[in-house]
């Protein structure tokens, strides 16, 4: 039997104009792919075949809203792929509508459907941006559904390197799991699965002495494992996994992304985080992010 790494891995990075495919795409470069940008679908399979003639062994393609008319090609060929015994691992980068007007905005670059968006009066810029952002989101809809999502609306390109590289370092023959913690505060990211909001749970916050910790720390850990509430919302959360896992597996999900929720994402939602990664780590590939942590520790840098 073949393994993966005797088999010609591809990852395939679409998703929003000014999200951060260039990054990503760095990232794989950094890594040791042979990375393409802006391939057109009709070269997909071609391109793929001339790879395996050179027996390279890992590929990163980027795809992109500018060759829409064929991108509906590509969930076929990605299934085609499969069967041949490619190992294929599809992530699609977002961020919120809001957060691209503002990249756009300070960069002054044109959105590359700009001249296909409704045609408001020549004051109205930012409205053209948001209808060229909304129809891209159509456009790239089926991609979106059968790939892996990285939402980088307020994540550093550090974190993204970082994240890129986390995924594709995981093996693409068992379902991975991703445990997030994040602050309500800055939003939920979107490109959750799940989402668990714990932020009934007591809070470390207020207790004078942890304030200045993380749900990393032994204190702070201490602390939370001494309320019955939180061992009960952590075997809550373990027994919903447990039963749906398996399905998600057997309906070859590639990721999985559970997202834990408090007001500040220090504390409680670090905690359950790194215990459910402990729970689950035997059984299941398993990745961690700390949002807001690692946003503060880039920060300190």
């Amino acid at each position: 039997m073949t393994s993966e790494t005797d088999s010609l891995q591809i990852v395939l990075i679409t998703g929003m104009s000014g999200s951060g495919k260039s990054v990503a795409l760095h990232a794989l470069e950094d890594a040791g792919f042979f990375c393409v940008d802006n391939l057109p679908p009709e070269l997909f399979l071609p391109f793929v075949a001339l790879q395996k003639m050179h027996q390279t062994k890992r590929v990163a393609i980027a795809m992109d809203v500018r060759t829409a008319s064929s991108l509906p090609l590509v969930p076929e060929q990605l299934a085609t792929l499969r069967t041949q015994g490619v190992v294929v691992k599809s992530l699609f980068l977002d961020a919120t509508t809001g957060t691209l007007v503002r990249r756009y905005s300070e960069t002054r670059r044109k959105h590359p459907l700009s001249q296909f968006a409704s045609d408001p009066a020549p004051h109205d810029q930012r409205r053209a941006l948001v209808d060229a952002i909304e129809l891209e989101r159509e456009l790239l809809a089926d991609l979106r559904e059968n790939a892996h999502v990285i939402d980088t609306s307020i994540i550093r390109p550090s974190q993204l390197q970082g994240y890129v590289k986390s995924l594709i370092s995981a093996s693409g023959e068992q379902l991975t799991l991703v445990f997030e913690s994040f602050a309500f505060k800055r939003g939920v990211p979107s490109d959750a699965d799940y989402v668990f909001d714990v932020r009934m749970l007591p809070n470390p916050h207020y207790e004078p002495e942890l304030r200045h910790l993380t749900g990393r720390d032994r204190p702070v850990a201490d602390f939370l494992e001494q309320q019955a509430d939180v061992a009960l919302m952590l075997a809550h959360i373990q027994q919903f996994l447990n039963h749906w896992l398996e399905a998600l597996a057997r309906d070859h999900r590639s990721y999985v992304t559970v997202a834990i929720g408090c007001t500040g994402g220090q504390h409680r939602s670090v905690y359950l985080v790194e215990k459910l990664a402990g729970l689950f780590g035997d059984k299941w590939m398993t990745l961690m992010r700390h949002r807001e942590l690692e946003a503060s520790l880039l920060l300190l840098e």
